[in-house]
């Protein structure tokens, strides 16, 4: 075992965070998570997908993430010039039916505003029943230019 694995302990070896985080964010490329947000390996789960949003996919991913591997937080963390904002439903489906020769009619979870889409997506899992740990999840927007985080209010 590596030093790094035996400084971190069990939590380290079964999957547990170590700072009992998870954080669901865009698969962007220009978003270095651990590097933005001081974290380690080992520190958090990091949860990616198209705009980071609270799609049935990644509400599981925390349901298990939660249940199963002892994170307490989740951290939903959008970011500016996001191409799920940039891009509408209709344009994206067109591009991936030229791109593969078929029809697309999945969801893709677009919106136009930035903001509301952080709110929508902490209110989703604020009322997930499978999350056992809904008291802490908060929202955060990215702004790719600042390099700066900041938490979106979203009432309880």
């Amino acid at each position: 075992m590596n030093a790094r694995l035996h400084f971190l302990g069990s939590a380290a070896r079964v999957g547990e965070p170590v700072q009992k985080l998870a954080v669901l964010t865009c698969m962007d490329a220009r978003i270095d998570v651990n590097s933005l947000l001081g974290l380690r390996p080992g520190d958090a789960h990091v949860i990616r997908n198209l705009g980071g949003r609270a799609t049935d996919d990644a509400r599981r991913a925390l349901a298990v993430s939660q249940g199963a591997m002892g994170t307490r937080e989740v951290m939903v963390m959008h970011h500016t010039d996001c191409a799920m904002s940039r891009l509408k439903q209709v344009e994206l489906a067109e591009r991936i039916a030229a791109a593969t020769g078929y029809r697309f009619d999945d969801k893709l979870g677009c919106f136009e505003d930035p903001i509301a889409a952080i709110v929508e997506d902490v209110e989703r899992l604020r009322i997930d029943i499978h999350l056992a740990h809904r008291e802490k999840i908060r929202g955060f927007i990215y702004d790719l230019s600042a390099n700066t985080v900041t938490e979106v209010p979203v009432p309880t």
